[in-house]
C-alpha cells in the first residue's frame, strides 16, 4: 500500500526531533562553557595551575567553577566528557538529510532548470562535498596561518562563499542552504571527533601517566572550539531556512546564505566581548541589522523560471508517470481550483508574494514533480489549503489520494 509513504513521513519527523533535540543540547552547552571560560576570574587563593574561578547560582543553587588552563595535579575520580551532543546532532542531521533530500531527492535535491543531473549523480556530490570543508580548513588551522587567526577566518569564509555559489548551481534553492548548513556542520563536528576529543585524551593519559601535559593540546582544542562557536548561529538559520522562500526560493539566496554568516559573527563577537568585559559593543547591533535590511533586500530580487518555462520545460521521468496517470486530469483540476492561487509564480491570495515554501502548482510537470506532498498535506491530511482560504471538499481529497496510489501501487 502507498500508506507507507505515511509511515516514512513519521520516520522523517521524528528524527527531526532527534536532530533538534541533540542540537539544543549541543548549543547550549557550546554557548555556556565559552560563557563560562571568557568570565572567569583570577583568585590567589586557587590550587596551583588554576586559571580561574566562576561563581553561579541556578536552579536554588550556587556552584563554583575552577578552571586549570592545563590540568589539575592529578586525574579526578570523576570526568565528564561532552561530546556525545556533537556526535549524536550531526548523525542525526545526517540521517535526516539521507531521508529528505536522498530518498527525496527527485523532487527536494535536484533542480532541473539549474542542472542536468541523474538522482545518483546529486547523492553522490552531496555526499561527497560534505568532506571537503573540512579537508581544507584542518589543513589551514595546521598550517602557519593558525598564526593569524583573523586572516584564517576570513579565508574560511571565502571557501563558505565558494561552496554556497557551487551549492545553488546545482540544488534547489532549499537544498542548496541545507547543504551548505551541513557543510559547515561536519566541520564543527569533525573539529570535535579529530581534534579536540583526541588532544584531550593526551592530557587525560599524561595525568594517569603522572607527566606533565604539555599547554599546547589545551590550546588547539580552544582554537577549535572558539571558531565552533562562531560558526553555530549561521548553521542554526541555514537549518531553519527550508521554512522561508524568501531565504531559499530567490535569485539571490547564495549570497543570502553567505551574509548570514558574517551576521553570526558580529551577534556572536556581542555576547563574547560582554561574557569577558561586561560590556559588549553595541556597533555590532547595528553591523547586524545592516545585513538583514541588505538579505531582506536581496530576497526580493526575482528573475527564476517563468509559468511559460516550466510549461515548455519538457518532464523528468519522475514526473512523466504522474501525469500519464489515467486519474492525473481529475487531479490536476482540484489542485488548479484549490492550490494553485497561492503556489504561483505570481501569487494572487492577498499580499502573498511568493508561493508557501517556494511550492509551484501551476504547469502539469509543477503538479506531478510535487505528487508526494500534495497527497500528504491535501490528500491523507487537511493541512492544505488552509481552510480560512479554501474549504476543500472530501471527494476533492479523494480525488488527490487516488490520482498518487494509482501511480505508486502500479
Amino acid at each position: 500500500m502507498y500508506d507507507l509513504a505515511i509511515l516514512w513521513d513519521w520516520i522523517a519527523f521524528s528524527v527531526r526531533w532527534l536532530h533538534v533535540i541533540t542540537a539544543m543540547a549541543w548549543i547550549g552547552a557550546s554557548f555556556y562553557f565559552i560563557a563560562l571560560d571568557l568570565m572567569l576570574k583570577p583568585n590567589k587563593a586557587l590550587p596551583e595551575g588554576a586559571h580561574g574561578e566562576e561563581w553561579e547560582v541556578h536552579g536554588g543553587g550556587f556552584y563554583h567553577t575552577v578552571k586549570y588552563m592545563v590540568a589539575p595535579a592529578e586525574m579526578p575520580e570523576h570526568l565528564t566528557w561532552h561530546k556525545w551532543q556533537s556526535y549524536t546532532t550531526w548523525l542525526s542531521g545526517a540521517a535526516l538529510l539521507m531521508i529528505v533530500y536522498w530518498v527525496g531527492g527527485e523532487l527536494f535535491l535536484l533542480d532541473p532548470t539549474k542542472a542536468d543531473l541523474a538522482l545518483w549523480q546529486g547523492i553522490l556530490i552531496s555526499g561527497g562535498s560534505l568532506t571537503i570543508g573540512w579537508l581544507f580548513y584542518d589543513q589551514m588551522c595546521k598550517s602557519k596561518l593558525a598564526e593569524t587567526p583573523t586572516l584564517l577566518m576570513l579565508l574560511l569564509f571565502v571557501i563558505l562563499v565558494i561552496m554556497s555559489w557551487g551549492y545553488n548551481q546545482i540544488f534547489t534553492g532549499r537544498a542548496a542552504l541545507l547543504h551548505l548548513g551541513a557543510f559547515t556542520a561536519t566541520i564543527m563536528t569533525a573539529n570535535v571527533f579529530f581534534q579536540i576529543m583526541p588532544n584531550q585524551r593526551i592530557v587525560v593519559a599524561d595525568l594517569k601517566a603522572g607527566r606533565t601535559p604539555d599547554a599546547k593540546y589545551g590550546k588547539i582544542a580552544k582554537v577549535r572550539s572558539t571558531h565552533n562557536n562562531y560558526l553555530t548561529l549561521p548553521v542554526v538559520f541555514l537549518m531553519l531556512s527550508n521554512h522561508y522562500p524568501l531565504a531559499f526560493a530567490t535569485e539571490y539566496a547564495w549570497i543570502i546564505a553567505s551574509l548570514i554568516f558574517l551576521t553570526g559573527v558580529t551577534i556572536r563577537h556581542y555576547f563574547n566581548t560582554m561574557h569577558a568585559t561586561g560590556k559588549g559593543p553595541h556597533w555590532t547591533w547595528g553591523v547586524t541589522a545592516l545585513l538583514m535590511v541588505l538579505i531582506a533586500w536581496l530576497s526580493t530580487v526575482q528573475t527564476g523560471e517563468t509559468w511559460e518555462d516550466a510549461e515548455a520545460r519538457a518532464l523528468t521521468p519522475y514526473e512523466e508517470k504522474y501525469v500519464s496517470a489515467a486519474s492525473f486530469e481529475e487531479a490536476y483540476d482540484v489542485v488548479i481550483g484549490n492550490c494553485s492561487m497561492c503556489h504561483a509564480r505570481e501569487p494572487v491570495w492577498g499580499n502573498m508574494q511568493w508561493a508557501p515554501k517556494g511550492v509551484y502548482l501551476e504547469s502539469p510537470g509543477d503538479v506531478a514533480r510535487h505528487a508526494d506532498q500534495i497527497y500528504l498535506q491535501a490528500g491523507v491530511s487537511h493541512a492544505m489549503p488552509p481552510p480560512n482560504a479554501i474549504q476543500m471538499d472530501e471527494d476533492a481529497r479523494r480525488t488527490l489520494v487516488a490520482w498518487v496510489r494509482e501511480v505508486r501501487n502500479q
